[in-house]
This record gives structure tokens, C-alpha cells and sequence, in this order.
């Protein structure tokens, strides 16, 4: 799987040929959410408060690296990681 990043027990992925808008997956359990990147709206699933916190503050400093992968992916090249929450 396309894993860009982990934190807290959460794993932060961008899928090749996934569907539009652009965004990503962050997995924390057995729940997962879909997050847009351009405004860190979520698109579908969920997670629980405190994770989904962590995860948007996360994302909200890391937006443009999300976006720079989430076009890595979309020509097939090799992800960046990118640096979790500290």
C-alpha cells in the first residue's frame, strides 16, 4: 500500500488511481476516513474525534506535499513520505 505516513497509530496512505478530488486515507483502528486536501473537508468514513483532530492538524501543515503526492500518484511515480506529527 501507498504509505506516506504514521503517527500516533495512525497510518496516513494516497492510493494510485483513486477517484477524484484529491485527497487522502488515514486509518487509526479499525476506522477510516477519506480527507480532501484542498480544504480538509472529509469526503466519507470516519474516525474518532481526538484521531481525526490529530490527522487534520496534521494535514493542514503538510497540504502541499499531500497535494505533490496525490500527483505522484496520479502519474504512477514513486510517493514521498512525508513527516508525521511531532
Amino acid at each position: 500500500m501507498p504509505r506516506v505516513c504514521e503517527f500516533y497509530g495512525i497510518v496516513v496512505y494516497v492510493y494510485y488511481d483513486d477517484h477524484p478530488d484529491a485527497h487522502f486515507h488515514a486509518v487509526y483502528g479499525g476506522d477510516e476516513v477519506e480527507i480532501k486536501i484542498a480544504d480538509m473537508s472529509v469526503m466519507a468514513g470516519r474516525l474518532p474525534p481526538r484521531a481525526l483532530g490529530l490527522v487534520i492538524e496534521w494535514a493542514s501543515a503538510r497540504q502541499g506535499a499531500l497535494a505533490e503526492d496525490w500527483q505522484l500518484a496520479a502519474q504512477h511515480l514513486p510517493l514521498k513520505p512525508i513527516a508525521p506529527l511531532k
